[in-house]
Order: structure tokens, then C-alpha cells, then sequence
């Protein structure tokens, strides 16, 4: 059990700095967002804001690699946070004033910050003709050597629910319901360094999809349960046929 409890969390969408401005762009027109002003010395840190909700999604320019996506886990005392995560094996990368950078067993990095009171989970968005979608997961994709080490840590940190997915390669990290998003552990077919991805709750993909795709996005591939796209500058994301109320599977 976690010594702190989890307040917010925040999803951020790590993309080249080079190609922060289509990215941005993208990505508010599918969560239904405003931009923030920039902050960091390059510009390099904005959030996506929502209206009459408090904001869970934020970008960050990277300067190297492909980027991807990573968490950020917001509590009312970092340093105890901080602390727990080192003692279930994980690595502190960067210590800042207020906030630090850390990455877990298998390789993920995220960022324990403070809680400022946010407590509004934003609405779905909704796409001509209906569907509704909202971006709600982060689904962290590990080799198999490491997937038993990653679902146990991330399991005792967060000290959410946490249970077997639909098919025996995921496993769920579930937060309580007035938290934006949930963690989706991935076990890939082969070793490869530990990423993540983001993935976007769909009442219909197709119509969800078509819509992404007129802002950009194009399809890489398609599952029974889910569709890769490739965001305008290649960041892959997921859309899946999950509520996007709940978060749960039909039926």
C-alpha cells in the first residue's frame, strides 16, 4: 500500500521539440482543449486546458528520440512519494525543486509532482455525428523479462485496483473513477526498452478515427480491439472500443 495516496495524475504527451507546434495542434483539436502559454526555457512545457474542468493533459518538446508519453503522479507530499517509489526499485533520475523525475523497475519514466487541489475529471469529447471519445490511458508496452516487475511495482505505488485485462498480455492498473487515467501494462512478444503510449476511449473507432484522420493522423494498423495511429509528426497512440465514460469494454 502505497504511503501516499494518489490526488491527480496528468498524461503527457512527449513529442520533437521540431515538430511541437503540429503536435500540439493535433492533439488539443482531439481533446478538446486550449493551449496554455509555454513554459520552460524553450518553450518546451504547455497544457491542454479544458474548459469548466481542471486540466489533466499536458506536452513536452523533447530534443532527442521519437518521444512517447509518461505520467506524472500528483500528491500532497512528493518527498514521501519520492521515497516509496525508490524502495519498490525505482531509479531517481532528476530531483528538482518540488518535483523529480524517476523511472521504474523496467524502464519507464515518469514524475511525482505536487497536488494543487484539482479534483473536475474533464468531459468526453464529442465528433461530428456522435461518437464521443476521451483520452484516459497510458498503456506502458514492456519486454516480457521485466512485465511481472513492472505490474507489482506500478500496482504498490499507485496502491489502485489492479487485475489481468481482457487478453493475457495486458494487465489493468484501475484508479478510483474522479482520476483521469488509468495505467495499461503491455507485455510485448519480444525485449525491447520499456515505452508508452497513449490510448483514447472510443464510443464508435471508425467515426473516431475518420475524424483524427481529417486532422492528420493516419491508420498503422487494426486489431479486433483497437486501432494504431500515427499522429501528424509519428507518435503512436491507440484508439480502442472502450466506454469513455468508464473506461470499460462493451458487454
Amino acid at each position: 500500500m502505497t504511503a501516499q495516496p494518489i490526488r491527480w495524475t496528468y498524461a503527457f504527451v512527449d513529442r520533437p521539440m521540431k515538430e511541437f507546434g503540429p503536435a500540439t495542434d493535433f492533439w488539443t483539436a482531439v481533446t478538446g482543449t486550449r493551449l496554455s502559454e509555454p513554459r520552460g526555457d524553450q518553450g518546451e512545457f504547455v497544457t491542454l486546458l479544458h474548459e469548466g474542468a481542471d486540466a489533466c493533459v499536458k506536452a513536452q518538446g523533447v530534443e532527442s528520440g521519437e518521444g512517447g508519453a509518461h505520467l506524472d503522479l500528483a500528491v500532497g507530499d512528493v518527498p514521501a512519494l519520492v521515497q516509496s517509489a525508490l524502495r519498490l526499485g525505482a531509479v531517481l533520475v532528476a530531483d528538482h525543486e518540488g518535483w523529480a523525475v524517476l523511472r521504474s523497475p523496467g524502464g519507464q519514466l515518469f514524475c511525482a509532482v505536487p497536488w494543487h487541489g484539482e479534483s473536475a475529471r474533464p468531459p468526453v469529447v464529442e465528433s461530428p455525428g456522435g461518437a464521443t471519445s476521451r483520452l484516459d490511458q497510458v498503456c506502458v508496452d514492456v519486454a516480457p523479462s521485466v512485465y511481472d516487475t513492472e505490474i507489482a511495482f506500478w500496482s504498490e505505488l499507485t496502491g489502485w485496483d489492479s487485475h489481468p485485462g481482457a487478453l493475457p498480455e495486458f494487465h489493468l492498473v484501475k484508479p478510483p473513477a474522479a482520476l483521469p487515467f488509468r495505467i495499461l501494462l503491455q507485455r510485448l512478444g519480444s525485449d525491447r526498452p520499456t515505452s508508452a503510449h497513449l490510448d483514447i476511449a472510443c464510443s464508435d473507432i471508425e467515426a473516431v478515427r475518420a475524424r483524427h484522420e481529417d486532422l492528420g493522423a493516419t491508420l498503422v494498423d487494426r486489431g479486433a480491439r483497437w486501432a494504431v495511429m500515427r499522429d501528424p509528426v509519428g507518435g503512436t497512440y491507440c484508439l480502442t472500443p472502450r466506454d469513455p465514460g468508464t473506461g470499460s469494454l462493451p458487454g
